[in-house]
């Protein structure tokens, strides 16, 4: 099992700032559309790990997030992996040209559902807008198949 981090900038005009995942191979997360973040570094609480992944893959620095939730991801062939999500409305500095993991793009909140996302993250995303507290969100994958959710412990009709 791992933790990682996500993080979805949110902009004054109401868009979402995600990666397009395209560059490396070998990655579980190729042509879907996600927020930024990664995987901890040992000792990094969950604040360290979002601070240090925003910044090396866009180059801005937050000043202010929020953390709204824990997602757990359960998927076959695949170890579990703790995401702890988080959502920011400010940073400084100036976003990089360039993004190892992929290509960085400002997109509308009401056109993200219409990229290649996992069909989990519209659960999340619905979460996001209905600015509900601190939430814990198990998703189970068979393939890219989601197969069962449960929010805080209760499991959600598919």
């Amino acid at each position: 099992m791992f933790n990682c981090t996500l993080c979805y900038l949110e902009s004054e005009k109401g868009e979402y700032l995600m990666l397009h995942r395209i560059k490396k191979k070998n990655d579980v997360n190729r042509d879907k559309w996600i927020g930024v973040g990664g995987k901890f570094e040992d000792r990094e609480s969950p604040e360290e790990c979002l601070l240090r992944e925003v910044r090396e893959e866009t180059g801005l620095t937050l000043t202010d997030w929020r953390y709204r939730g824990i997602v757990t991801f359960v998927s076959e062939g695949w170890e579990t992996e703790y995401m702890h999500l988080f959502t920011a409305t400010g940073w400084k500095g100036n976003m990089a040209a360039d993004c190892s993991e992929g290509v960085l793009e400002w997109v509308p909140k009401e056109q993200v559902e219409s990229l290649p996302i996992w069909e989990g993250d519209k659960i999340f995303f619905r979460l996001l807008a209905e600015e509900r507290p601190f939430f814990s969100l198990k998703l189970s994958y068979e393939g890219d198949a989601l197969v069962y959710a449960a929010l805080d412990g209760k499991e959600m009709i598919l």
